[in-house]
């Protein structure tokens, strides 16, 4: 059941021109996310309501705090990263193990192959030797 609350303006009016002013902004085709306006132009109607209230805190303007509901989908949201960081560990060190398999693997061709090479130089050597008496 939801509980009563006493007359007044739940949001201040700063907070309203706040609002009105990112929309202006949104409709104009200025308004941007992300910090810096790096992450491109807001088009969501809710985007820009966020994005004002979010400055009129800011600033200090009578704006009722964010939703409890957001708490829930966090707590939500670290016990899923930290399944999900179970599942990353257990790929990482399989990871390593193959990775520990291939790099002794390309040791070896690089022995052998460095072994070539040497056999080969000391057979020309061996040539030239004989050719020059």
């Amino acid at each position: 059941m939801a509980t009563k609350r006493s007359g007044g303006r739940r949001y201040g009016r700063a907070a309203g021109k706040r609002v009105e002013s990112a929309m202006k902004r949104r409709n104009k085709g200025t308004l941007k996310r992300g910090r810096g306006g790096r992450g491109g132009r807001v088009k969501s109607r809710e985007q820009a309501i966020a994005i004002g209230l979010s400055e009129a805190r800011a600033k200090g303007a009578k704006v009722p705090r964010k939703r409890s509901a957001a708490k829930k989908s966090s707590a939500r949201k670290s016990s899923a990263r930290k399944s999900a960081a179970k599942r990353s560990g257990a790929r990482k060190s399989s990871a390593r193990k193959s990775s520990a398999r291939k790099s002794s693997a390309r040791k070896s061709s690089a022995r052998k192959s460095s072994g070539r090479k040497s056999a080969s130089k000391r057979g020309s050597s061996r040539k030239r030797a004989s050719s020059r008496s």
